[in-house]
């Protein structure tokens, strides 16, 4: 008996998920698609309209992931800094089965620049983590952990870009020390 086309539809986008992130768009061909999702290119043309709207499912699906994980802890009720500096570990020890490096990072870099469509999802992630992250700075403000007479706006866009930078510096090699480093340093700041 054949698979429903949802279940197909599901695994294929999280299995190009994971090869959109781990060479890109530009470097996953239709062929690495084939690999990865195990169907042969006239499924996933037939699944898929094209490579295009197949990333934008796997994008979606990543941000999906993502964001509600960062929405649930920011949301939770541990203090500010824990919170924090999980999300900055997050990018120190990310998960030993998932690429190195962020789909959206990765996106923000290759895609964003000429893609004014690609460019507006990833805006409208980045500010929902955004007021995520601010909402727990100022929640950790009025409870005594962060200093209150810092701007928490600044100090949310300096954790989500340090975040990106821990990425880039995962993807490009460095150690776990070396991101350790960075990571503890944007800690002392809040």
């Amino acid at each position: 008996m054949a698979r429903p086309r949802g279940f197909v539809e599901e695994r294929a986008v999280d299995a190009a998920m994971r090869a959109f992130w781990a060479h890109g768009y530009e470097g996953t061909s239709t062929q690495d698609l084939c690999e990865a999702t195990g169907l042969g290119r006239s499924s996933i043309y037939n699944t898929f309209a094209s490579k295009r709207e197949l990333f934008e499912k796997a994008l979606g699906r990543y941000i999906e992931l993502k964001t509600a994980a960062a929405l649930e802890l920011l949301g939770g009720e541990l203090p500010a800094r824990e919170k924090i500096r999980t999300v900055l570990w997050w990018a120190v020890e990310p998960d030993e089965q998932d690429p190195l490096g962020c789909l959206v990072v990765n996106s923000m870099v290759e895609l964003a620049p000429h893609d004014p469509a690609i460019a507006d999802r990833l805006r409208r992630d980045q500010e929902i983590r955004l007021a995520a992250l601010v909402a727990a700075i100022e929640a950790g403000q009025r409870a005594g952990e962060i200093a209150a007479d810092k701007d928490a706006e600044s100090l949310a866009r300096f954790v989500v870009a340090t975040i990106s930078g821990l990425r880039v510096l995962a993807r490009s090699g460095a150690d776990r020390a070396a991101l350790e480093s960075v990571a503890s340093t944007a800690l002392t700041a809040l």
